[in-house]
């Protein structure tokens, strides 16, 4: 039998024959020895798929288990195990640029991945930010050198989601790349690929590592994409995830799916109370009735995840500040998706904002809901917010 259902896929798929070991092992080998004249060309190292693996830059047993897991859950041919998020995206945008070539990236999307296109500016990439709510607006950035179509699809600040379908559709007609970051609805509550977007890119920070104990990133898509990825990019720039962080992502994905159902349920609560408290001019989360997109969401999405974000009717630097200070179970912290709640805060202004205004974003964990609910009402009337 041939598993199909994600759960049965996270806990076997890849993994028929390792030496017979139950958990895969960490093969912490950074060379292999190989007998094929042709694995040198040019004196660049070639057959970056293996086995025979070569140079674990390009190529590792346990990284193998690990990227063909996500790449099935994820529908896609072929992943890639990176150094990080920003690994993920910066590789995807550097093979899409040449001198003279054109990238459209939505506004909400990861700010180093902007920085990116920033720097990419300086050897004759350009780019264009758009809001991504209007389909349209979008496909009509795409010029004649467009290569690439960047997307986040919940952007992981704003929440705001991108109608992956007819962009794909949009993009494909007109022969250009589509790429989105998965990492907020994860393959568990999405499915870009099977939308009609052609890579997709990961945090493993995040969920898929689900502990905050690592720094990883992926990307799936087709084999040929992610074959010359690995020839050209990872190889030349040396990006790839070593193996025992990898390891520790293969081991957290075990329990991806249960994490992400409690993620969901936990946060749900949690934004359905804030929605009716009155520290919240309003509250952005995917599973709203009062979410702006709820009729998208709720078209490519199979559901939620534990990040959501909510603006204060008190707009006062200094009180947003001292309710961050007053949580007990929340910590201020940058990344999210491993067992702990996390807060942040920033200034966001986007395209379609006359000004910036003050968001903080909340990630529920793994703990008692009720408990994260009673730490937030006690944190709003200490700060005066409420």
């Amino acid at each position: 039998m041939q598993p199909h259902e994600v759960a049965t896929l996270l806990q076997h798929f890849g993994e028929e024959d390792i030496l017979g070991a139950i958990s895969p092992p960490i093969f912490q080998a950074s060379n292999f020895s190989f007998n094929d004249s042709d694995a040198m060309h040019d004196g660049l190292l070639v057959n970056p798929a293996g086995p025979p693996y070569i140079y674990s830059r390009l190529g590792n047993p346990t990284l193998r288990v690990l990227e063909s897991k996500l790449a099935r859950i994820e529908g896609c041919e072929a992943g890639k195990a990176m150094g990080c998020g920003q690994a993920a995206i910066a590789s995807v945008m550097f093979a899409q640029a040449e001198q003279g070539a054109h990238i459209v990236c939505v506004d909400t999307a990861y700010g180093p991945a902007k920085e990116f296109l920033k720097t990419l500016n300086r050897f004759g990439v350009s780019h264009t930010l758009v809001s991504g709510l209007d389909t349209e607006e979008l496909l009509d950035a795409i010029r004649p050198e467009t290569t690439l179509v960047y997307l986040e699809s919940p952007g992981s600040f704003t929440m705001r989601l991108q109608d992956l379908q007819a962009i794909g559709a949009g993009c494909r007609a007109k022969g250009v790349m589509t790429a989105v970051d998965n990492t907020y609805a994860s393959p568990i509550q999405q499915s870009p690929k099977a939308l009609g977007t052609d890579v997709v890119v990961h945090s493993g920070s995040k969920y898929l590592g689900g502990h905050s104990d690592i720094n990883a990133g992926a990307i799936c898509g087709d084999k040929a994409f992610i074959d010359r990825l690995t020839m050209k990019e990872i190889n030349l720039l040396g990006n790839a995830l070593a193996p025992f962080p990898g390891w520790l992502m293969l081991r957290g994905m075990r329990t991806l799916e249960l994490r992400i159902k409690r993620h969901e349920q936990s946060a749900d609560r949690v934004a359905q109370w804030l929605e009716g408290h009155s520290a919240a001019e309003r509250v952005f989360h995917v599973a709203l009735e009062s979410f702006p997109q709820r009729d998208l969401f709720r078209r490519q999405m199979r559901g939620s995840t534990g990040l959501f974000s909510f603006i204060p009717k008190v707009q006062d630097e200094a009180q947003i500040k001292r309710f961050i200070s007053a949580l007990t179970l929340f910590r201020q912290a940058v990344s999210w998706g491993g067992y702990e709640s996390l807060v942040l805060t920033s200034k966001v202004q986007m395209l379609d904002m006359p000004e910036p205004v003050w968001f903080v974003r909340l990630f529920i964990g793994l703990e008692d809901p009720g408990e994260l609910i009673e730490d937030l009402d006690e944190a709003l009337h200490a700060s005066e917010l409420a």
